[in-house]
């Protein structure tokens, strides 16, 4: 009899994934579609609004088809699963409720990746007053609800569980990785290409750190030259100084995404995660970091725990601390480190980072870690 594994997305999936909390869920279901092909388990899925998810739950259970699920998957959103319909007004509250009280019933084993606690840290969280208060605690009941349906918590890092009020066992899920269509082959030369894609207009994004790392750099010689890919309002919006900055660099600015960005990759040699330590950016894990490790890139990134910590494990590229000079020195050290480097992340990134690891690795947590 053909197995069943349940994906369970309280919010609707959407065509414009341009953010990871889009992206994640959408990756998630057609790596779970490609494993379930191959596996022969049929992988159902309900998602959408309240209604519509009361909907798909009642039609797939008067249809037997939930009466012997293997394990359901679970993913929240950046808010409160209560507030995902349109208008923020929840047209059916209680369906998330029911949907996991039967599964539990049920004895299914049952994990959801939680993705963000950015709502515990004040600086982060743009809400104040009594609506800050009241949404803080619609998230703790959030967390609540998890540790009383949910066996097990997936975070994108170890080091987020430590922010996680949820009394459950905790595994790490970081983002996935795809096969690029575009990769760059034969031998780097110097200056070596290096590519920077990301925010610019928040100084803990490390812009500013890794110009100056540049300058220093190709103090000597030229060793580097720098492409930036960014939103084209953020660059606009810089001050006259940041962009003669730029220019007097040699810097290359693209306003890029998609294939055409995936061609870009292709002609880099390395890349760039110069985010500043902080609490939040200990913890967190940049979706860029697999972007650039799928399109066969080392990368210089600083000492953020999370991104060290799967950077180093398999090395994929060089650490440094988020201050110009020691990013100086890690580019130098990239410069010989380079070949070696793209040779790990050749024989061992999609293995053990795609997007279907990641599928095995719920299916191996909930079906074999808990039974």
């Amino acid at each position: 009899m053909m197995k069943t594994v349940l994906i369970y997305y309280p919010f609707s999936l959407v065509a414009e994934r341009n953010s990871g909390s889009k992206l994640r869920p959408y990756e998630m279901h057609q790596a779970f579609l490609r494993w379930g092909a191959k596996e022969g388990v049929d992988v159902l899925l309900i998602a959408g609004t309240s209604a519509e998810r009361e909907k798909q739950f009642q039609e797939l259970r008067s249809q037997g088809k939930l009466d012997d699920v293997w394990f359901c998957y679970m993913e929240n959103q950046t808010i409160p699963f209560w507030l995902t319909d349109p208008g923020h007004r929840p047209q059916r509250p209680f369906v998330d409720r029911d949907v996991l009280r039967y599964l539990k019933g049920r004895n299914v084993p049952i994990g959801v990746f939680y993705r963000d606690v950015y709502w515990k840290f004040p600086d982060l969280y743009p809400l104040r007053g009594w609506k800050k208060a009241a949404m803080q605690m619609m998230y703790r009941w959030e967390e609540r609800f998890y540790e009383r349906y949910c066996d097990v918590i997936f975070l994108p890092s170890l080091e987020m569980g430590t922010y996680v009020a949820i009394r459950r066992p905790m595994v790490d899920l970081p983002p996935g990785g795809k096969q690029k269509p575009f990769q760059r082959f034969g031998t780097a030369k110097q200056p070596l290409n290096a590519i920077y894609v990301g925010g610019i207009n928040n100084a803990d994004y490390g812009l500013l750190l890794l110009l100056e790392a540049i300058r220093l750099a190709n103090r000597r010689k030229p060793l580097v030259s720098l492409t930036v890919v960014c939103r084209k309002d953020e660059y606009e919006r810089q001050p006259l100084a940041v962009k003669e900055e730029l220019a007097a660099l040699q810097v290359r600015v693209e306003h890029v995404s998609g294939e055409a960005l995936d061609r870009l990759y292709a002609e880099m040699d390395f890349a760039f995660i110069p985010r500043r330590r902080s609490e939040y950016n200990d913890f967190s894990v940049p979706v860029k970091l697999v972007d650039y490790l799928s399109s066969g890139l080392p990368i210089v990134a600083t000492a953020c725990s999370a991104q060290k910590r799967l950077i180093e494990a398999d090395g994929y590229g060089v650490i440094c601390d988020d201050n110009p000079s020691s990013m100086a020195e890690a580019i130098a050290k990239m410069a010989d480190m380079l070949e070696e480097c793209r040779l790990r992340i050749a024989r061992t990134f999609m293995a053990k980072h795609s997007w279907e690891a990641r599928v095995e690795k719920v299916k191996e947590t909930l079906v074999g870690g808990l039974r």
